[in-house]
């Protein structure tokens, strides 16, 4: 989720880091400052535009309008880090762009015009990002909360304590969109809201179902509520309730007041709604969605009360980034391991020999130190991580069949669950489990064509490279090379194997080497030597 990898503003006290969030409705800036020594951050700035992304045309493709709209803003954006000193930006989009068939397109456009790298992420790991977001700014003691994100596109529930996401869900229902699918009317009777609320159960009920199932019957959990509609209402509540304005982040309120809000919202035409002093003329159009959203699942989960927290995803997306650097080593200690975790976890679904992993992992990584300037440049921190997940996750293809099983492990990575990497990430894991093996990759393949930048197209061809030859040396379930030693002569690659057992002549290790040849010959122009 790291657009650009430069580690020597490390030597400074404090660093801005800026997040993006491309959603439904707005697209949003947040400057951090991170202070270094005391491993926290302050948000400095933050700013927003209406790009209403949520528009699709009749194919539900991103309208050119909205990708219009939101290259203007990334602009924007862009050009203020530049002026201020930021030193990253990490963007993130949901379900606007992620379930738009032109998606994919938007996301190269955007990277073309303004060198931003988006990443697309999963309802689950947007799940996983707000509650670091949301944990970044709430002291949640020795309680667990459920955490409910209203947004455009989706709704995510979240059941959570200060150690651990214990449950991420996502739905699909949101503000932006049950308005556009069911409210183009002015106002809305009874007959219609009813209608509308045992839509929107059916919509959250495997949400609240698993929320409930993980909670046990917790009777000490709260509920945290963030997004723009939790915070609109907020205002609007305290407003109804005669109260001064007050701080949102940490302000509470009953379920009774969110209903009598509502019920006075429900009648009004929208052209009324617009002239209330604390909505914003778009905020107007889905408050009214977005507060049946709410209402519906404090019902469904039993709350009767609920604290507003501002921060959320891209708060979150500033937590993931100081996690992946190791700024934060000792706080959220589980959050800081999720993508070691997840590995791990989708490794044991499929089946994957473990030991045998942990024995490709010292090969590949052996390869991996011993060639640098020769495979690979060793510019990309996350190359080495990466290449450690897909040979984790090379062979899980065999669970579905040995025959082409490559091919089987890069739809299987690529549709698993992987918390903690972006969308790109899981696409080079599963490129470099696809490629470890027969051809090399072709324009027509869709694997290749799911990797956006060229610099991640260098990287599956690196470490692919890698792990094919790592591979090609896993041929007997114990473990029979005790070390692998590489030399460049010329344009000579020479492989010493050497084994842990003098009885043992690895034969079957060096002919497989040996089917590496070609490969080697075409993507490095190097004549490989086994010894």
């Amino acid at each position: 989720m790291i657009q650009k990898q430069d580690l020597r503003y490390f030597q400074e006290k404090q660093i801005l880091v800026a997040s993006i969030d491309i959603g439904t409705n707005s697209t949003h800036l947040l400057v951090a400052e991170i202070n270094l020594e005391l491993k926290s951050f302050s948000i400095k700035f933050t700013d927003k535009s209406t790009t209403r992304l949520g528009e699709r045309d009749e194919e539900g493709n991103l309208t050119q309008e909205s990708i219009q709209r939101a290259l203007v803003t990334l602009k924007r954006f862009k050009e203020y880090c530049e002026s201020n000193g930021v030193k990253q930006i990490v963007t993130a989009a949901t379900s606007a762009v992620r379930e738009a068939p032109n998606g994919q397109d938007f996301i190269r456009r955007v990277l073309d015009e303004t060198d931003i790298q988006i990443e697309m992420i999963s309802g689950s790991e947007e799940a996983r990002l707000i509650y670091l977001g949301v944990l970044s700014g709430m002291a949640f003691e020795d309680q667990s909360f459920v955490i409910i994100d209203i947004g455009g596109g989706s709704t995510e529930l979240i059941l959570a304590d200060k150690k651990d996401a214990i449950a991420l869900t996502s739905s699909r229902i949101g503000a932006v969109r049950l308005k556009n699918d069911f409210l183009n009317k002015e106002s809305i009777n009874s007959e219609r809201s009813s209608f509308l609320t045992t839509f929107i159960k059916g919509s959250l009920e495997p949400s609240v179902r698993k929320i409930k199932s993980r909670s046990r019957g917790d009777k000490t959990l709260s509920m945290i509520a963030t997004s723009g509609t939790a915070t609109s209402l907020g205002n609007l509540i305290s407003d109804d309730l005669g109260e001064s304005k007050q701080k949102l982040h940490g302000y509470k309120f009953k379920r009774e007041n969110l209903q009598n809000v509502l019920g006075k919202l429900i009648k009004l035409p929208v052209s009324e709604i617009k002239k209330i002093p604390s909505l914003s003329e778009r905020r107007a159009e889905i408050i009214v969605p977005g507060a049946l959203i709410l209402n519906t699942a404090m019902e469904m989960l039993n709350f009767n009360e609920l604290t507003i927290s501002e921060r959320a995803l891209r708060e979150g997306l500033v937590v993931d980034w100081m996690l992946r650097k190791g700024i934060i080593k000792n706080e959220l200690n589980i959050q800081s391991n999720i993508r070691k975790t997840t590995i791990v976890h989708q490794a044991r679904k499929f089946g994957v020999d473990s030991t045998r992993a942990e024995k490709n992992i010292d090969i590949a990584f052996q390869i991996y130190d011993q060639t640098k300037n020769i495979f690979h440049s060793d510019n990309d921190p996350k190359a080495k991580e990466l290449l450690w997940a897909a040979s984790n996750l090379y062979s899980c293809g065999k669970f579905v069949n040995v025959s082409s099983y490559h091919k089987h492990s890069w739809y299987l990575i690529k549709n698993c669950e992987l918390l903690g990497y972006s969308e790109a990430e899981t696409n080079i894991i599963a490129s470099i489990a696809r490629y470890h093996r027969k051809t090399l990759p072709k324009k027509r393949h869709e694997s290749w064509q799911n990797l956006i930048s060229k610099e991640d197209k260098t990287l599956v061809l690196e470490m692919s490279l890698i792990l094919r030859l790592a591979a090609s040396l896993d041929q007997r379930p114990d473990k029979v090379i005790s070390s692998v030693q590489i030399k460049l002569q010329g344009n000579i690659l020479t492989f010493e194997l050497l084994p842990l057992n003098r009885n043992h002549d690895l034969l079957l290790e060096k002919w497989n080497l040996e089917l590496c040849r070609n490969v080697i010959k075409e993507l490095k122009n190097m004549d490989l030597k086994v010894i």
